[in-house]
């Protein structure tokens, strides 16, 4: 029984978090056994189970490894071009005062427009392809990893930096001992945010602009009123997301260990 009682008390975050999940998707499915439905409403209604029969369906026929391709290929490449820019740049930025003046208004504005404005350009410039959902995915992700980034060197101690640049470290030290570490939960937070805008991106280029995808997907069953099929895209869209966002969270568990734990209550 200790040992029992010791693994629940590890994994009581998950196991409560699963178990709500079960209860949920159990309700989901007695309700057409609890409620009868009238007639046009019961033609958009689905359960689990059905849901579950769809997927292994279209997965048996190739069609979801068909548009899931797609989709994570522009998710991929919209992504990494976002981390690859987002972050350097708001480290740069919360370092240098001449930069952040001159880059700030753009950023602001460019961040406070609605990413969809762009899609029609996008298409314009790049095509119904793969590369204006890339740069609708890129557009999407960029700034909460930019901006949390930037937030998080900005707030770093100037004690620390003090400190480390008193026993004579130049800028690069600075940046790998005291910036970065305490930066890491804000950048963190912001892949956090870009993991979801990026998903976000893939639908919208899906839905608008693309002949292909997940996205693709769903927006052609909905048209067609087959709504197994459109659960069937968003539950993998949120398992994706779910898996990458665990990810992250587990990348900055590692990357953090040399922070002193909090106090456990009891």
């Amino acid at each position: 029984m200790t040992g029992l009682a010791s693994f629940y008390r590890e994994k009581e975050a998950y196991l409560l978090g699963i178990g709500f999940v079960v209860f949920l998707l159990a309700i989901w499915e007695c309700v057409p056994l609890l409620i009868t439905l009238p007639r046009g409403y019961a033609l958009f209604f689905t359960t689990p189970s059905r849901i579950a029969v769809t997927f292994y369906r279209l997965l048996v026929e190739g069609k979801i490894q068909e548009h899931f391709y797609v989709s994570v290929a522009a998710f991929l490449s919209g992504l990494g071009i976002a981390i690859a820019v987002g972050l350097p740049f708001g480290i740069i930025m919360g370092r240098s005062r001449t930069l952040d003046a001159l880059s700030d208004p753009y950023v602001t504005a460019l961040n406070a427009t609605p990413r969809l404005v762009w899609l029609p350009l996008f298409i314009l410039w790049f095509g119904i392809g793969i590369w204006s959902k890339v740069m609708i995915v890129f557009v999407g992700a960029v700034f909460p990893l930019l901006i949390n980034t930037y937030a998080g060197v900005k707030n770093v101690d100037r004690v620390l930096v003090n400190v480390v640049r008193s026993f004579g470290a130049n800028e690069w030290q600075v940046m790998k001992v005291v910036v970065l570490p305490n930066s890491l939960p804000y950048i963190i937070v912001g892949l956090r945010l870009a993991i979801g805008r990026a998903i976000l991106g893939v639908v919208v280029g899906e839905f608008f602009g693309s002949s292909k995808g997940l996205g693709f997907m769903i927006a052609s069953a909905a048209s067609n009123y087959k709504v197994d099929v459109v659960f069937t895209g968003v539950a993998i869209f949120m398992g994706l997301s779910l898996i990458l966002t665990l990810s992250v969270k587990k990348l900055e568990n590692s990357l953090a260990r040399w922070r002193p734990e909090t106090t456990k209550t009891f």
